[in-house]
């Protein structure tokens, strides 16, 4: 297990919902790929964009890992409904310590079922 790629993925979430884009920028890859209920994107500049409007704040919770993927279960929040709270996951993919992919899913079981990942490669319940 690589917990660089683990501690990655725990910063570019510590970055997002602080709101430091810049960190969060340099934490990706210049060609990031971004998928969620929205659709796809690709690149920087579609990153701070999403970052500086969704108003969204993911709380890790369980994450998986294997070979440089890994899900993670996250309690959301969005600025328009501060009240209202769900549990997402995120897919990433993780290269040389940068984000080179997330994608969003509705559940947890989705997630893992994109990834190939299984409660076998359950790393941390944060």
């Amino acid at each position: 297990m690589s917990t660089s790629e683990i501690a990655t993925v725990l910063a570019w979430h510590d970055a997002l919902n602080s709101g430091d884009i810049d960190t969060l920028l340099s934490l990706s890859s210049d060609d990031i790929e971004m998928g969620g209920p929205k659709g796809a994107t690709q690149g920087l500049a579609a990153l701070r964009e999403w970052a500086s409007t969704a108003g969204i704040t993911l709380n890790p919770q369980r994450m998986y890992y294997y070979d440089g993927v890994l899900v993670v279960e996250q309690q959301a929040t969005w600025t328009t409904d501060p009240e209202e709270t769900r549990i997402l996951a995120s897919a990433f993919r993780v290269v040389h310590d940068q984000v080179i992919s997330t994608f969003r899913h509705e559940t947890l079981e989705s997630a893992l079922s994109a990834t190939d990942l299984t409660e076998k490669d359950l790393v941390s319940d944060t």
